[in-house]
């Protein structure tokens, strides 16, 4: 019956109890048996919520309706959370103008979704020797997005044969601008 940690009626076996009533009255430190033939004269239970604590702080109410108001409640911070996504935009150090543009475009729209957004450029064979094309890239691509709507989280740097950075958006999760 018991979930989460917490202790119910019977299974609370310490001596005394600091004790919170049904109102949410503070009682005192009471016995533990005082505190259950308390809440069985009410039809409630004795529920074991702060067991750190020095006594121990028990309040009596309904425990079925407790867990469920527990349950909703981690619902509901759920509902409103929106997980925050990772994209990824991939290019090469030779990529036209028109096609820089069009990524561009993407980086910004993802953006402003609220999304991170980690731009990549591989590189292949001897452009590893040009990597200052890829800062070249790179620095292109910021210059095309909308002032104020990002920030660089990761500048540019080598990793193996890629060089990429990551931007965070400006804009709150949720509210996406127009």
């Amino acid at each position: 019956m018991a979930d989460k940690g917490l202790r119910v009626n019977e299974q609370i076996r310490v001596r005394e109890v600091r004790l919170i009533d049904e109102e949410g009255g503070r009682t005192g430190i009471v016995p533990t048996r005082e505190a259950l033939e308390l809440a069985k004269e009410r039809d409630l239970d004795l529920v074991e919520v702060s067991p750190n604590a020095n006594p121990p702080v028990c309040k009596i109410l309904d425990y079925g309706k407790y867990r469920f108001e527990q349950e909703k409640r981690l619902r509901d911070s759920r509902k409103n959370q929106k997980a925050l996504k990772n994209k990824e935009i991939r290019m090469q150090p030779k990529i036209g103008s028109g096609d820089l543009d069009t990524k561009a475009k993407h980086v910004q729209e993802f953006l402003d979704e609220g999304n991170k957004v980690k731009v990549t450029i591989r590189f292949r064979g001897r452009e590893l020797a040009h990597t200052e094309l890829g800062y070249d890239v790179l620095n292109e691509v910021t210059k095309r997005l909308r002032e104020g709507s990002f920030a660089v989280e990761k500048p540019a740097a080598m990793e193996g044969r890629f060089m990429s950075m990551t931007l965070n958006s400006k804009v709150k999760q949720g509210e996406k601008k127009e």
